[in-house]
């Protein structure tokens, strides 16, 4: 069975207003699940259109990223006002959360993303984190949301550094699905490639452009964002797990295990997974273009301002055994490096990672 995509999406500038009935719809107790502070204005306006609609409505905040101690203690808040319906609004590890408890209840869940840092909006999927941060698992979900709710103007609030994040993680759509499934025969899977191939170079065209934009109007920032928040959940959504995650992500899981002084966004610890999986593509399977394709990322990274190596997202690897702790985590037996083509040791690991921070990369 695939779960592709949500039953309903409202894309565009007022998107949360043309979704309000189909809502009202669906749900008349909802529990609107948030946590940033910044973004608590939005929870507001959303919050005040839904009391306008005569719905009873509950709230709370996660404290932490997705992790057992916040989804127990939330939990325990729907089934005690006996919600019907979950409204996660907010970052990939809120709509996280709200797909993970709306499937553990049985009741619908609706996400608002506030960003284009990730598709998680779309996906039946949910990260676990540790309360400190740190990667578990991901869990597979018994469907996509109800309803998606993609409203630019809410989008456009956020800051500049969400989008290039997620720019980032859109891109490993195709790094990782061109290398581990070029060669699965469903044809499924061979359009899914072509459409994470079309989605990178439109990423790589207008990834800059839509970065720096002012406008909500700005067809480059439009197509970038909708880029980030739906077609990558697509690809996932069509191809399955071998087109959702590799190297890149197996990077992220096992990076996120050391606890960094800065906090680094998922799709900037992905970024820097991409580069890794490009140069063990040049060492392990003889990838002649793999250097070049290092040196073109590098260029449209430094005009996003993301991190490039992993001391650039605050860790040092040559201290306190990270380095081992992070080939370990990379390795284990259920870790996506496992989809690439060919054999990896916690050696190769250890051998990419220590070249790669010690090396200066010209991409003049």
């Amino acid at each position: 069975m695939q779960l592709i995509s949500p039953e309903k999406i409202f894309r565009g500038n007022g998107a949360w207003l043309k979704a309000l009935p189909h809502i009202k719809q669906l749900s008349k107790r909802p529990l609107i699940l948030g946590r940033s502070l910044s973004t608590n204005n939005l929870r507001q306006q959303v919050q005040k259109d839904l009391y306008d609609e005569n719905l009873s409505i509950y709230s709370s905040n996660l404290q932490f990223d997705c992790c057992h101690e916040d989804l127990e203690r939330i939990r325990r808040i729907i089934l005690k006002n006996n919600c019907d319906s979950i409204i996660a609004i907010g970052g990939g590890k809120v709509l996280d959360s709200g797909k993970f408890l709306a499937d553990a209840l049985s009741i619908p869940v609706i996400t608002i993303p506030l960003s284009a840092s990730t598709c998680a909006g779309w996906t039946a999927l949910s990260n676990i984190y540790s309360i400190n941060g740190q990667f578990i698992k991901d869990v597979e979900l018994k469907s996509c949301p109800k309803i998606l709710v993609l409203d630019h103007g809410f989008i456009k609030t956020a800051p500049k550094r969400t989008l290039a994040s997620g720019i980032a993680d859109a891109l490993a759509k195709w790094y990782e699905s061109s290398l581990t499934s070029s060669k699965v025969e469903d044809g499924l899977v061979q359009q899914t490639i072509q459409i994470s191939r079309v989605l990178r170079d439109q990423l790589l065209i207008d990834g800059e452009s839509a970065y720096h934009s002012k406008s909500i109007h700005d067809v480059a920032w439009a197509n970038v964002v909708e880029g980030c928040s739906l077609t990558a959940g697509l690809i996932g959504g069509i191809g399955g797990q071998k087109c959702r995650t590799a190297a890149a992500h197996a990077f992220h899981n096992a990076i996120t295990q050391i606890v960094a002084t800065n906090k680094s966004l998922h799709g900037e610890i992905v970024g820097v997974g991409i580069l890794l999986q490009l140069r063990l593509e040049e060492t392990k399977n003889n990838n002649k273009l793999a250097n070049q394709t290092i040196k073109q990322l590098l260029l449209l990274m430094k005009k996003l301002n993301l991190p490039t190596t992993i001391s650039e997202l605050g860790i040092n690897v040559f201290e306190n055994n990270n380095l081992q702790k992070i080939a370990e985590f990379t390795c284990r037996d259920e870790s996506e490096i496992h989809f690439l083509p060919f054999k990896i040791s916690q050696q190769d690991i250890m051998d990419t990672i220590t070249n790669f921070e010690r090396q200066k990369i010209e991409i003049s």
